[in-house]
């Protein structure tokens, strides 16, 4: 068969669009997940256990559970609770959720590298919880994920490909609906594959930059 480009060349303002929608669901995603996230690492180290328990158990589900499942979950099984949702409210809401419990260990592990004399001292001098993680963990803790949480947010961009089964258009869907009029499916999909690359490239390139500035 005769690999038709032309046809990746004329759907150039669809795939860019795609792209789009994939950087917006990635954003809104990184927002909202980092503070599920920094929510859930505090809970885990609270000193109620019910409390832990809580955030554990969160954790537990979330990241033990396949990201597939979870949105389909929320996009066609909340209609049968009577809580319908838009492609793009749920596809943004599953990942969320999703990368929070994954935040939250990132979080936690850049709380945990904090010498714990300093906390103490902290403690010593009369320092609230909240002022002592505002003063102290916060800028130090900011400074230990920020790596970890650039590659969490590539790993999300590529995760965004999953939400094409719930019907959201981003640059998987896309593609696909690119080949399924077509019928050619190589072209389509390495064009996907290209600009899927393109954008986790940059981001990469950037965590470069941070650490080379951060070391």
């Amino acid at each position: 068969m005769t690999l038709k480009w032309s046809l990746v060349f004329d759907k150039i303002p669809a795939l860019l669009y795609g792209c789009f929608v994939t950087m917006e669901i990635s954003v809104l995603t990184l927002i909202f997940g980092t503070v599920l996230g920094v929510i859930l690492a505090l809970m885990r180290d609270s000193r109620f256990k019910a409390v832990a328990w809580t955030a554990q158990f969160y954790i537990w589900i979330w990241r033990g559970t396949p990201l597939l499942v979870q949105a389909f979950l929320i996009y066609f099984g909340l209609p049968n609770l009577g809580i319908t949702l838009g492609a793009m409210t749920a596809g943004v809401l599953s990942m969320s959720l999703n990368t929070g419990a994954y935040i939250a260990e990132i979080v936690r592990s850049g709380i945990h590298a904090i010498d714990p004399g300093q906390r103490e001292a902290a403690k010593a001098l009369g320092m609230s919880f909240f002022l002592e993680m505002r003063r102290i963990v916060a800028p130090q803790a900011m400074k230990i994920c920020i790596l970890p949480l650039v590659n969490q947010f590539i790993a999300t961009i590529k995760n965004t490909s999953i939400l094409s089964a719930i019907t959201l258009t981003e640059l998987t869907r896309q593609g696909t609906l690119i080949a399924y009029n077509s019928f050619h499916y190589f072209e389509p999909y390495i064009a996907v594959a290209v600009l899927y690359l393109f954008l986790t490239t940059i981001f990469t390139f950037l965590a470069g930059v941070l650490e080379r500035r951060l070391a």
